[in-house]
């Protein structure tokens, strides 16, 4: 039995923390984001000669499904792009497509090559419909002329593991695109560009999410990142002589996307909304811990057992929500996530500062894929610890080696929930009686 609270306790807990999940997860649902934003955009269809369609993302299959009935026979050509998981079959009209992700792979350069191609076909009075969610980055990989895949793979994993955040990583990605940074809507000038777009980002920046392919370019310096974390000895001597010639280019102006209209239909506050609103028929106390959580997880995880530690003065059952994107300082070798070493870590706090109350932290990514795992997250209790430890796990040395996925599998702690057709960064759900 884990310490702290009766069985009932717990598994009313952890039941009530998934629904919330689920739930959250759903309120973004991608197939119905697009119908909703392209009801609204009929005419822009209707003065089309022609649609060409290009769907990029975890939620790339989706998207796809909710746009294809306003279509009709205007599309002309279309591709969607996703990981393995997330492929399912399409109208006949469309190219489906796998990249690999959270690196990219050879078919992510095939992708790349045939939406580049799309893209180029676009003709004065068409319309290219890109319909962009997260994950985009990895999944549609066009290395700038002379770099090669290895030498992005290379960077990549290095940007994954020195704990850079999102906007920063993407603010190096767009450096070494073709596709990236505004240059996708940049090769159909000839035409108008709609991009709906599912936001797994802070502030739903159109420029960050999936790295901005029809969006102005960040004005952030990929080369200050790089020096920030570390990372200038990551670069193969072409990145060095490319990074060089692109700082001296002129930033792209306004005017050169007066033909693109980018249209945020979804995102983390969105499904962090509905997790507070059925929160609030389950608790009579909720409380949203943060507008996005960010910043190192180890910080992020004392902030949230810290809230806990002060909500549990107070009488009665209460429930803490958060979304966002912590991140991780991968200097170990281990199997885990963002997610995975959040609920690890709050586990790992209760023993040196009990809450005192019952208890189940919940921390999942939207996706269902925490790092490159199985693994959406974990959701742990105040046993959590006792139980790996009977199983021969030491938690502050999984920690140490960011192992925390077998950790939490030992504990029966991991949240698994599959590929969910939908990418709106992670949510984190504490509940007390």
């Amino acid at each position: 039995m884990k310490a702290t609270a009766s069985a009932s306790d717990l598994i009313a807990l952890r039941r009530q923390a998934l629904d919330l999940f689920r739930g959250g997860v759903s309120a973004s649902d991608p197939e119905k984001a697009v119908s909703e934003a392209l009801e609204q955009r009929r005419h822009m269809i209707d003065a089309a000669r022609r649609v060409v369609l290009i769907a990029f993302g975890k939620a790339a299959c989706p998207m796809v499904q909710g746009a294809l009935p306003f279509l009709g026979g205007k599309l002309h050509a279309a591709c969607a792009v996703t990981n393995p998981e997330n492929m399912v079959p399409l109208d006949d009209r469309v190219m489906v497509m796998a990249g690999g992700h959270p690196l990219p792979d050879e078919n992510s350069l095939q992708a790349a090559h045939v939406i580049e191609q799309l893209a180029q076909s676009v003709r004065p009075g068409d319309l290219l419909l890109v319909l962009v969610s997260g994950g985009g980055s990895a999944l549609v990989c066009a290395p700038a002329p002379g770099i090669a895949l290895a030498d992005k793979i290379v960077l990549n994993d290095a940007l994954i593991r020195s704990g850079a955040g999102i906007c920063e990583i993407n603010t190096v990605r767009q450096a070494f695109s073709r596709l990236k940074g505004g240059r996708l809507a940049g090769l159909a000038r000839q035409a108008k560009v709609l991009s709906l777009i599912l936001s797994d980002v802070p502030g739903d920046d159109v420029s960050t999410i999936a790295s901005g392919p029809t969006a102005r370019p960040r004005t952030g310096d990929a080369r200050a990142v790089l020096e920030k974390h570390g990372l200038t000895d990551a670069l193969s001597a072409t990145m060095r002589k490319h990074l060089q010639s692109t700082a001296r280019r002129t930033p792209a102006k306004a005017a050169h996307f007066n033909h693109v209209e980018n249209v945020v239909i979804g995102g983390n506050g969105i499904s962090l909304k509905k997790v507070m609103e059925c929160a609030g028929s389950l608790f009579p106390a909720v409380v949203k811990a943060n507008d996005w959580l960010c910043g190192d997880v180890a910080d992020a995880a004392s902030v949230l057992h810290r809230m806990a530690l002060y909500a549990a003065r107070e009488s009665g059952p209460i429930a803490i929500i958060a979304g966002g994107e912590p991140t991780v300082r991968v200097n170990g070798n281990g199997s885990g996530g963002r997610n995975q070493e959040l609920a690890l870590r709050f586990a790992v706090l209760e023993e040196g500062a009990r809450i005192g109350r019952p208890w189940v932290f919940l921390s999942g990514a939207t996706d269902g894929r925490d790092g490159p795992t199985d693994a959406a997250g974990g959701i742990v209790d105040a046993g959590s610890t006792e139980w790996m430890r009977q199983f021969g796990c030491d938690p502050d040395a999984h920690l140490s080696n960011n192992d925390s996925y077998p950790a939490l599998a030992a504990s029966g702690d991991l949240l698994l929930t599959g590929g969910t057709g939908t990418n709106v960064a992670d949510l984190q759900i504490l509940l007390m009686r």
